[in-house]
């Protein structure tokens, strides 16, 4: 068995009162209390008036004590008791249940739509996310992640009614002109374009012609589809014969063929075709222009285009380019249960709200089911290991369990490396498990850089996308200022990844640097220092 052992230590310099910290931003509870409080006693200000308005505010009091004194339930606590998937997701037949709604009354050109379960939960400080549609024009291809990615951006749909014949470059005109619109309304935040098949053809336009403006461009199997669709179409049919063949879930697809008859009739069919052809045409002649941030989606059986070989084709042709594959899935990526966009984005470290990523400020805490996946990915080596958790109280006395961990942050774990750091995978997620904690781990800088020319068995950067999920962030003086100064709970491996890599007679060996200014920066915000051992 393994055993993991810590103990706390204030930072130099800490007072009683700078130890009494508001709960980190992942627990969040006593934070919101607070602001809660702020806007309530105002309103008790404002309405309340002698003994009556004292009386109200008393009450206002009383309420906030109990608000604060509450703790938040640790929904990590059981992994294999959190659903797979979160209760307000929709599904595939929400798609074509909410397709029929939005074709039966369709027409008049192509226009935006914010979809209702974007809208509740959306703050403020969220950048701008514009989805482009495929082939099938409704604007619905994100339904199944309306419920995520509402938390995390403004969520602007663009609708291309079934007869409409808007050629190529008139559509790019009308996402040109909401992106230079939003642009100037919100000059310090990117704006994310999403698209697939045709919509990544508009957004690869949009980016071209506005090098200097700051775009992300998430696609999904951005294909050239001169020879293979049309082959496709003529060998297997109509298109909704296709989809059908192709889908994930036959017996629901086989029910809504009607429908998919009416979202792309023949007509339709041949000229979105055409559509595609011009706009793969004017995205590749225009590819060297393009300078935003860019992620490939690549499925890798997708039977309409080669999206694998366009995929690589764009990473060599554009400078910030990341490609995502996944092997399992078809063409339709955005409609499998099995792919979440929020969690790609996140794992490719693609999200931020300024121009600028801040890996305090745009942090988003893992999901309880993105943590189930984890949890899951991971069981074998909790089997194979063990652990046993121990950590020291305040008076010295050493328990079973993680009782010892301060709740309040900042907080800094400072240990050194097993071989190849398999003690990183038990140690944080049994924090999160037992004390509803998430460790932010500061790692190397290799997880976040794309090598060029990497050569197996080089790990791809996609390997490390599940820790910077976690919320590992590349080791720098800044990112462990924002830490620290976000009162988080950081963990340090000052030996890096030669500890990890150690040699034949090296076990247990340390390989620190000399002078540990980590200790400097954690008392300057009063940290607690908790070394550990395996």
């Amino acid at each position: 068995m393994a055993a993991i052992s810590a103990s706390t230590y204030p930072a130099a310099g800490v007072s009683p009162f700078s130890q009494r910290r508001a709960t980190s931003s992942y627990g969040g509870i006593r934070n919101l209390s607070r602001i809660l409080a702020v806007s309530t006693e105002r309103g008790g200000r404002g309405t309340g008036f002698g003994e009556n308005g004292k009386h109200e505010k008393q009450k206002l009091n009383q309420k906030v004590v109990k608000e604060e004194s509450e703790v938040k339930p640790n929904i990590y606590a059981n992994p294999e008791k959190i659903p797979e998937f979160e209760e307000d997701k929709k599904w595939l037949k929400d798609y074509f249940e909410e397709c029929k709604e939005m074709i039966r009354s369709d027409g008049g050109p192509p226009r935006w739509f914010s979809p209702l379960e974007c809208s509740s939960s959306t703050s403020p400080d969220c950048p701008l996310l514009l989805f482009l549609p495929g082939i099938d024009g409704t604007g619905l291809g994100l339904i199944m992640h309306h419920h995520k990615l509402g938390k995390m951006f403004n969520v602007w749909c663009l609708h291309i009614p079934v007869q409409d014949r808007t050629p190529f470059n008139e559509l790019v005109k009308i996402v040109e002109r909401t992106v230079r619109s939003e642009n100037y309304r919100s000059p310090n935040r990117p704006i994310y374009l999403v698209g697939e098949s045709i919509g990544a053809c508009l957004a690869i336009s949009v980016a071209a012609r506005n090098p200097d403006m700051d775009l992300v461009l998430v696609l999904s199997n951005p294909g050239n589809p001169l020879r293979v669709l049309m082959d496709n179409v003529v060998k297997r049919g109509p298109l909704p014969q296709i989809i059908g063949e192709l889908s994930q879930d036959l017996a629901t697809m086989s029910s809504y063929l009607p429908v998919l008859a009416d979202i792309v009739p023949r007509q339709t069919l041949l000229w979105k075709l055409n559509l595609l052809k011009s706009g793969s045409a004017c995205g590749n002649s225009c590819l060297h222009a393009v300078k935003a941030q860019l992620l490939i989606l690549c499925s890798g059986r997708d039977q309409l285009l080669p999206s694998q070989e366009e995929s690589q084709r764009l990473q060599k042709a554009l400078p910030d380019c990341e490609i995502r594959m996944f092997e399992e899935s078809g063409h339709f990526l955005f409609l499998e249960d099995n792919v979440d966009l929020v969690t790609i984005i996140k794992g490719a470290s693609f999200y931020r709200r300024r121009k600028h990523s801040d890996c305090a400020s745009d942090f988003m805490p893992p999901t309880p089911s993105e943590f189930k996946k984890l949890h899951d990915s991971i069981s074998w080596v909790l089997t194979a290991t063990s652990p046993v958790m121990l950590s020291t109280l305040e008076d010295g006395k050493v328990v079973r369990g993680l009782a010892g961990i301060p709740s309040e942050g900042p907080v800094l774990f400072v240990g050194y490396h097993m071989l190849m750091g398999f003690e990183v995978i038990p140690l944080v997620a049994q924090i999160m498990m037992e004390r509803n904690i998430l460790v932010r781990g500061i790692a190397h800088p290799a997880m976040f850089v794309r090598v060029k020319d990497r050569r197996p068995p080089e790990p791809e950067l996609s390997d490390f996308d599940v820790l910077r999920v976690m919320g590992a962030v590349p080791v720098s003086a800044a990112n462990f200022y924002k830490l620290m100064s976000s009162k988080s709970h950081a963990l340090l491996y000052p030996g890096g990844v030669r500890e990890a890599l150690h040699r034949k007679g090296e076990e247990y060996k340390l390989f620190w640097p000399d002078k540990s200014e980590f200790v400097r920066m954690a008392a300057r915000f009063g940290a607690k220092i908790i070394p550990f051992g395996v």
